[in-house]
């Protein structure tokens, strides 16, 4: 009786834990009732690999309309929006639902406590300083915490590379909670400075037509587009998705497309020409 009781105390902290829905924001009234559609059909799919689930909820969320900046506003709260996403929202929005499903679970209550998790540091929401803002430490944070792995140090002829990152305080004024708050600053320079001079690993873009890569790379796996623009380690997130010929395609919440769609060309030739700033790719997996 007493491990019983035990066992039970500590489930009820588990759930216990997370935003509570005064602490939430959403889009609309309706996102509760569409998360739970989203994940009754998860549950429907007899579905259990966490990378075909991924893919399968990327699926339902075509034609999404893009909308970017959602997360941001006077305090910093967890943001529920299943009906407006940008790259980053939308992996956070496939990796909860996925994660959800995993768990066996089916309420949009679920969902919330998986997105906080995979969104801020230490699985906790905080101010917007707790906010992984940069995918280098969201897949380190997220890494230690058993939610993603990073598979491209297991990618054919990946490399290493050394970059200091600190975008965001290098241009303060682009964003609304660090324009005029010098306080808020500080504490993201305190994480920048976590990531000064920082090896990551990356697959170039010019290595992606190789056989060999095109079969490691899987469906359902996230996908970051690396960047040399200064100071900033990923520019744009979205997922793999391989075509019936093998070739790897890019399924993102698209700026330009204006919505949730998976891009028509290889993912080569899609990060060729204008994507002169892309140099390659990381590649991360729920575990």
């Amino acid at each position: 009786m007493r491990q019983f009781i035990v066992i039970l105390t500590i489930l009820l902290a588990l759930c216990s834990r997370g935003a509570t829905k005064e602490q939430m924001r959403f889009h609309c009234g309706q996102d509760t009732v569409r998360i739970n559609e989203l994940l009754a059909l998860g549950a429907a799919s007899g579905l259990h690999d966490a990378n075909a689930l991924v893919a399968f909820y990327a699926q339902q969320l075509l034609g999404t309309p893009y909308l970017g900046h959602t997360l941001e506003g006077e305090r910093e709260l967890l943001t529920i929006n299943i009906h407006e996403l940008d790259c980053t929202t939308f992996v956070e929005t496939l990796y909860a639902l996925t994660r959800a499903t995993l768990d066996g679970r089916r309420s949009w209550r679920d969902y919330a406590a998986s997105l906080e998790s995979v969104r801020y540091r230490g699985g906790t929401m905080g101010d917007y300083a707790s906010r992984l803002h940069y995918i280098s430490e969201w897949i380190i944070d997220n890494n230690s915490r058993g939610n993603l792995v990073e598979a491209t140090i297991d990618l054919p002829h990946m490399q290493y590379q050394v970059k200091t990152i600190n975008f965001m305080t290098q241009h303060a004024g682009s964003y609304q909670s660090l324009r005029n708050d010098p306080a808020m600053v500080e504490r993201i320079r305190a994480v920048e400075e976590k990531l000064r001079s920082l090896r990551t690993p990356l697959l170039k873009k010019s290595w992606l037509g190789r056989v060999d890569v095109k079969a490691a790379l899987r469906t359902g796996d996230f996908v970051g587009l690396v960047t040399t623009i200064d100071g900033l380690d990923i520019s744009h997130l979205g997922i793999i998705v391989k075509d019936a010929a093998g070739e790897p395609h890019l399924l993102d919440a698209s700026l330009s497309g204006g919505h949730v769609m998976l891009e028509s060309q290889p993912l080569k030739a899609y990060l060729s020409g204008a994507r002169s700033t892309v140099t390659g790719i990381r590649v991360f997996r729920m575990k």
